[in-house]
């Protein structure tokens, strides 16, 4: 089996076992990409001919091009990914990426809301038919922490409007049930009066009746930001990232958080302990008597 048609079989395997997102599944393809090409330019013919200190050169290279290293690290991990699936099929005799690293990632921070930031975006009306629509759209992103593509996936059978409840198809294909507030509820209410809730139609429409694409759902959340004289950049991850911190820095139950965001590792739901500290820091800031700065005389 070439090096080519060992990647292809492992994305068909990959494809049918992990149901990725098409972007998911893009990412791999491209990353994995580059490992056939750099194989190729050193003349290597199959993968037990790829040795660590090979694929090591092949990501510094990466790196002195300019790459970034999140990106690197995500090719390190398509690459392992391969490699654990031959060595599995009995493709590969030795773990090309024993050892390797890729450089270190430091870690944003994502921008969040405050919660009278999140209020006034949420609430913020510029009249006009969509009105409706825009209004149960951000309250839902900001009650139930929603990723962009389960939001425009949604369809009316989703939701249990009595019961407070949305049922959401997460990464990997993975539903899960998630709680929806009453200013979201009243919001859906209010969208749902207008009609065409079918249980197949969609939540929020875009043209022609079909599902909102994620392109249409950013620019109106510019327009609203923009309407409302907000300063920071907004877009939709912003309001799951400001449900995540808020709800941990309310309850500080960590798990909690991951099963309502669906994070399938708790190390990237970490990331929002961070956010809390910084809260919990600038409350100590301006409350402590020993933490003030001194003003200058």
């Amino acid at each position: 089996m070439s090096p080519a048609e060992a990647v292809d079989a492992f994305l068909r395997h990959y494809a049918a076992e992990r149901a990725p997102s098409a972007n998911t599944l893009d990412a791999y393809r491209r990353d994995l990409g580059k490992l056939l090409r750099f194989m190729e330019a050193e003349g290597l013919s199959d993968f037990d001919s790829l040795a660590p200190e090979r694929l090591r050169g092949m990501i510094a290279r990466e790196h002195r091009g300019g790459l970034a290293p999140n990106s690197i690290q995500r090719l390190l991990s398509a690459c392992r990914t391969l490699f654990r699936y031959l060595t599995r099929e009995g493709h590969l005799a030795h773990d090309p990426a024993a050892g390797v690293r890729g450089p270190k990632v430091r870690r944003k921070l994502p921008q969040v809301l405050d919660a009278d930031e999140a209020k006034e975006l949420v609430e913020t009306d510029v009249g006009g038919s969509l009105a409706p629509r825009d209004r149960a759209m951000l309250e839902l992103f900001y009650s139930s922490g929603l990723r962009l593509s389960e939001l425009i996936g949604l369809r009316w059978g989703d939701l249990d409007l009595d019961d407070g409840q949305v049922r959401v198809l997460g990464k990997g294909n993975k539903a899960r049930i998630l709680p929806v507030g009453r200013f979201a509820i009243a919001a859906l209410r209010g969208l749902a009066a207008l009609g065409g809730i079918a249980p197949e139609a969609p939540v929020f429409k875009g043209r022609g009746g079909a599902h909102i694409s994620a392109r249409a759902v950013q620019l109106r959340m510019k327009h609203l930001a923009l309407a409302q004289g907000l300063a920071k950049r907004i877009h939709p991850h912003l309001l799951r990232h400001t449900f995540a911190s808020h709800m941990l820095e309310s309850s500080g139950d960590l798990r909690a958080v991951q099963e309502l965001l669906g994070h399938a590792d708790i190390a990237t739901t970490q990331i929002y302990t961070h956010l809390d500290f910084q809260h919990l820091a600038r409350v100590y800031d301006s409350s402590h008597p020993r933490a003030k700065k001194k003003t200058a005389r």
